[in-house]
């Protein structure tokens, strides 16, 4: 059963294959000489807050003058489709094509049980799709390394330099991917079990997949553990260049949003607004802070003297590989329930 299975799954094994070889082939050819830039840029040996200035240069070094960003976005990317991909063209049409087709009834009907087929079949492919997937993830992890680096030696923030908390960056590092590809491809299948169509099977798991992994983000990740609250001085926010939102001295109301926290590079801002000295959210430009000899470097000083802070909630940096491991279960999680419910769809009369 397990050869045959093979046999069946070679086209997918070939295209796999090829993929994994090109995108090897295009990281490879420009990765040695990312690394040798950040080396020349003094990055390797440099030591504590001199290594600021040398990372911000090294960025800008590779977003003018190559196709690094590009790359970036684009590895990334595909790592993000991959799971997609094979929930749509290797999950769905597992069962949903033998019933299209009317192979069911000799597939399942000869000396290997229901049961058996699928168990192969998922495993089989289940296996693959991780595989695949996870093997993307580590070759753009040993690609992007000098850029993580940088972000980590002080590079301010940019379309290179996100927080690991950032969809962009959790959902195409670590260890999550292996947890989409197991989802994904199990989705494919049940909804290919329940539907009986290759192509509206194909469409429901694309909407389904999609819709989770924007509510994971938004509403499902940030509660997996409580978050932690903090006030902080507008005049240290903006000190450290982590505030954003400064509307200068004239207006009748202000708004601020942090975008770090001073001392916790990496945090994940949840939400972060201005209050006054009780507590309260506040929004309302104190009269002293609206006349015009306020100079605008010195708004968040002047709102600072009349106790207004920013009140933050977030998550530490520290959470990044529990967080990792905890959607990873999630994932594998549902992707088990959804095995069990095909394992006993299956054993029912399906033609």
């Amino acid at each position: 059963m397990i050869r045959l299975t093979w046999l069946q799954f070679r086209a997918q094994a070939v295209t796999a294959a090829a993929a994994l070889a090109a995108f090897a082939v295009l990281l490879a050819a420009t990765g040695p000489h990312l690394a040798s830039m950040y080396t020349a840029d003094g990055l390797s040996s440099c030591h504590g807050g001199s290594c600021q200035n040398l990372a911000q240069n090294f960025i800008v070094q590779i977003t003018s003058t190559g196709p690094y960003p590009t790359l970036y976005l684009i590895s990334a990317g595909v790592i993000l489709l991959a799971p997609a991909v094979i929930g749509l063209f290797w999950g769905a049409p597992l069962i949903a094509r033998e019933l299209e087709t009317g192979t069911c009834d000799l597939a399942w009907n000869q000396s290997v049980t229901r049961t058996r087929w699928l168990a192969v079949k998922l495993t089989v492919g289940g296996l693959a799709a991780m595989a695949v997937t996870e093997g993307l993830c580590l070759m753009q992890a040993w690609w992007a390394a000098p850029i993580g680096r940088a972000a980590g030696d002080g590079a301010p923030q940019g379309p290179l330099t996100q927080g690991r908390f950032t969809q962009l960056i959790f959902a195409s590092h670590g260890i999550t991917p292996l947890g989409y590809a197991a989802f994904a491809f199990t989705l494919g299948v049940t909804a290919g079990a329940l539907i009986r169509r290759t192509l509206p099977a194909m469409a429901v798991t694309l909407a389904i997949f999609v819709a989770l992994q924007v509510a994971m983000p938004l509403w499902i990740r940030p509660h997996f553990a409580p978050p932690h609250h903090t006030a902080l001085s507008l005049n240290s926010i903006a000190a450290a260049g982590y505030i954003a939102g400064e509307p200068g001295p004239g207006g009748s109301t202000f708004t601020f949003a942090a975008t770090g926290l001073p001392g916790q590079p990496g945090a994940w801002i949840l939400s972060s607004a201005p209050v006054n000295a009780a507590g309260q959210p506040v929004s309302t430009t104190p009269a002293a802070c609206v006349a015009a000899s306020i100079q605008p470097g010195d708004f968040a000083g002047c709102l600072a003297s009349h106790g207004i802070r920013e009140a933050v909630t977030y998550q530490p940096a520290s959470r990044y590989w529990p967080f990792q491991w905890a959607e990873t279960a999630l994932y594998l999680a549902l992707a088990l329930a959804l095995s069990g419910y095909c394992f006993r769809r299956l054993n029912r009369r399906l033609s």
